[in-house]
């Protein structure tokens, strides 16, 4: 198991100290859970489940079916 050693403004200390005591974790296992949620590299299993989930939404081509054609683009 890795240490690491950070400093933190007078500030930054009371809010942190603030949220881990509501949190009821220590120090170290609040910072290491946070430090967990902002390096994953995995969507959430709850986003995963979501795909597919807005079947009545329109495809792509049928929204840009009324647009128009583009202009003409002038030679550079």
């Amino acid at each position: 198991m890795g240490q690491i050693t950070i400093y933190l403004d007078t500030e930054t200390e009371k809010r942190m100290l603030m949220v881990v005591k509501k949190s009821g974790l220590s120090k170290s296992k609040w910072i290491a859970k946070l430090v967990r949620e902002k390096t994953i590299s995995m969507w959430p299993e709850s986003v995963v489940r979501m795909a597919g989930a807005w079947g009545d939404f329109p495809e792509a081509e049928t929204l840009r079916k009324d647009i128009g054609r583009d202009a003409e683009r002038e030679p550079l």
